[in-house]
């Protein structure tokens, strides 16, 4: 049954059947599918439709009639309102499965290849406090919630140090605890946004574009090394060196105290210079036997332990004896193409960002591997029949481009170099089925694994195994 509210219905008794692609719960309604976040399968809820479109509508949870008995009870305070972990509602091992119904109906529904059966998603030996960076966001008011708002009362303006709310970029939530990243996190965020409002640092303002704190940076490495950056919105060095001694002092853990300025309209720092204030200018990760530095605009997978599964699957897929032409397309700061450097005999790594190219070299270099080379520019631009001529033939290539997926071109170029295996690494099953169907004529699905980097969403890594048809 629904009943009109402001041209939109509210639907009553609302079963939740499944979960969608983009983590939302779904349900059906007069033929209509009804996509709900927060909600998770058995749930039987009344809905308030907030859009509707010709083949589906959009809303929330406005009561819960009944709830499913696969629910489980969120771990985080500012669950359901931050955005993040959307997921918490759902038990682990559900979350998995899941996961793995994701990878396989996308690559069906989408690529339209014959599969082999997709393995079971390995699942994060750590659910909580597995991520290694988060960036968070200083805002001159907070983010009232609901209930705050409806509670009444006298509501002060308070600045805020948290993260944005979906879809707005001008509102933040203020955090007290996120359970996303180990110690000391936490107390580091505390401590910033304390003394910032000790000292009267401005917040900033992301309609006027005033105030002086913008972000902060926090990464926090396997090997208990940790880095903070501030970014501010004026080139003051007094005042943001007092808040990084603060941070240095009070955190001795700290290894590397930096910032950057950042007067721009967006906050993106990949374009801007880091100044390191304290300490050193990087922090060191490890891999097994292998080191690698990460600087404050480096990329490295943020699920430290999770990313030696990943890699580990990618190399066991690759199936290199040590004789093979090895090309590690996307290769970001060369983390692939270091790992498995040992087991073949060449490894030739392209990458369109070059800082992180030469993150790459340097990464060769601290682990003495001599048999790699690391190429910077646009993809289908660099990899191209020429350059193939010209570095040699691949036996194996492996895949592990951004969400977009692989330019066509690219795949171009791989279907007549024709190498006898690809690994393709996705962060991205739906653009990932796509490029399958792109390979298909030439080449054979022989093995699907999905791998659960990040717990609690419904984002997840797939790596699918290609060798060439004969």
């Amino acid at each position: 049954m629904a009943r009109k509210r402001a041209n939109l219905p509210l639907i009553e008794g609302l079963e939740i059947t499944t979960l969608a692609a983009e983590g939302k719960a779904m349900g059906h309604w007069n033929d209509m599918v009804v996509f709900v976040p927060l909600a998770v399968p058995g749930d039987v809820v009344d809905v308030q439709v907030l859009r509707r479109r010709r083949r589906y509508m959009e809303g929330r949870v406005v009561r819960y009639v009944r709830r499913s008995d696969l629910r489980a009870e969120p771990f985080c305070e500012h669950f359901g309102v931050c955005g993040g972990c959307k997921w918490q509602n759902l038990p682990y091992d559900e979350q998995l499965r899941f996961k793995r119904e994701q990878v396989r109906d996308q690559l069906t529904r989408i690529g339209r290849v014959a599969l082999p059966e997709v393995e079971p998603c390995l699942g994060s030996a750590r659910t909580r406090c597995y991520r290694n960076k988060l960036e968070f966001t200083f805002a001159d008011r907070r983010w009232l919630t609901r209930e705050e708002v409806a509670a009444g009362g006298d509501i002060a303006a308070e600045p805020a140090l948290g993260f944005h709310i979906p879809g707005m970029f001008d509102k933040v939530l203020d955090i007290r605890a996120c359970l996303l990243q180990p110690d000391p996190s936490n107390a580091i965020r505390l401590e910033a946004k304390r003394f910032c409002l000790e000292r009267g640092y401005s917040f900033y303002n992301a309609r006027t574009h005033e105030g002086f704190m913008r972000n902060l940076i926090i990464r926090t490495a396997s090997t208990g090394e940790v880095m903070v950056v501030a970014v501010v919105g004026a080139d003051d060095p007094e005042r943001v060196g007092a808040l990084l001694d603060r941070l240095g002092d009070r955190f001795p853990e700290i290894t590397s105290l930096m910032y950057v300025v950042n007067t721009k309209w967006n906050d993106s720092v990949s374009d801007l210079v880091p100044v390191c204030w304290r300490g050193r200018d990087h922090i060191m990760e490890r891999m097994e036997e292998l080191s690698f530095r990460v600087g404050p605009k480096s990329f490295y997978q943020t699920n430290s332990e999770q990313a030696l599964v990943l890699y580990r699957v990618a190399r066991d897929f690759a199936g290199l004896t040590g004789s093979e032409t090895l090309y590690d397309l996307y290769t970001g700061t060369g983390t692939i193409a270091c790992f498995c450097a040992a087991r073949c005999r060449r490894v030739v790594g392209i990458e369109y960002v070059p800082e992180a190219i030469e993150d790459a070299r340097r990464n060769a270099a601290l682990n003495g591997i001599d048999n790699a080379e690391f190429f910077a520019g646009d993809m289908k631009e660099v990899l191209t029949d020429a350059f193939v001529a010209a570095h040699g033939r691949p036996d194996t290539v492996i895949l592990d481009p951004p969400r977009a997926g692989v330019d066509e071109p690219v795949l171009d170029v791989l279907l007549r170099t024709a190498p006898g295996r690809i690994v393709y690494v996705s962060c991205n099953p739906a653009t990932q089925a796509r490029d399958l169907a792109r390979l298909d004529a030439a080449y054979e699905v022989r093995r699907v694994q999905p791998v659960d980097m990040f717990p609690h969403t419904h984002h997840v890594e797939n790596v699918v195994l290609l060798v060439r048809r004969p």
